[in-house]
């Protein structure tokens, strides 16, 4: 009986001291919480830059420029105007304004090699009317684009406003019924002054303006987006 009490006493003794061994060991070898291992990843296509991350340099992926694809920029010429058409929308209403505008656009015309028969002028009585008759020529497939040349000035009442916002979405909504470039050359001006100015005078010509926008217009619709 002294014998069996004397061998649990052992083991019991035996179980102590190895699970307490097995502790220390483990608290030696356990790592902090915060250690983290490296970890590289490097896909051959593929080069690599390292970034921190929890302490560790880390490979990332990133795509070589020479994989991009190119990029194509499309735009109009001002000089690819040969065999190109146009039509110019004129207001008779401040004609002193409308005439060196009209000036204007026909020297630029002329300067960019179009031909003079291949530039048509037509006449309207004001700008109130100026889009109508834009549609109706860019509706008959015979231009590549059409300007509207006018000129809108302030006076003591708000007919002004109804012209001006008129005469620029109706310009507007010309082009996108027609599918033809209709280009906004109607001056929008607090006086006189101000309208001399822009039609030759010393803030330029804006007729002038206006054509060379119709050339590289009708050359962008015509050479890349048809």
């Amino acid at each position: 009986m002294a014998s069996s009490v004397s061998s649990v006493h052992s083991c019991s003794l035996y179980r102590r001291h190895a699970s307490s061994t097995f502790t220390h060991t483990m608290q030696q070898r356990r790592l902090p919480f915060y250690q983290v291992a490296s970890v590289r990843v490097q896909p051959a296509a593929l080069s690599s830059s390292s970034v921190q991350g929890f302490g560790s340099p880390v490979a990332i992926e990133k795509k070589e420029s020479s994989d991009l694809f190119a990029v194509r920029h499309l735009t109009g010429h001002v000089t690819k105007a040969e065999g190109l058409r146009f039509a110019v929308v004129v207001a008779r209403f401040n004609e002193i304004v409308t005439r060196p505008l009209l000036e204007g656009a026909l020297d630029t015309f002329k300067k960019y090699s179009v031909k003079e028969e291949d530039v048509d002028v037509v006449w309207v009585p004001g700008c109130f009317e100026i889009s109508v008759v834009a549609q109706q020529l860019g509706k008959s497939g015979k231009y590549n684009a059409i300007l509207c040349i006018g000129a809108v000035i302030r006076g003591d009442t708000t007919h002004y406003d109804v012209v001006a916002d008129s005469a620029s979405s109706g310009v507007l909504s010309a082009g996108l019924n027609s599918d033809v470039p209709c280009i906004f050359g109607v001056l929008t001006c607090d006086n006189m002054e101000q309208a001399l100015d822009r039609a030759g005078g010393k803030a330029g010509n804006k007729g002038s303006e206006t054509a060379l926008t119709a050339i590289e217009m009708a050359s962008l619709v015509e050479h890349h987006l048809q």
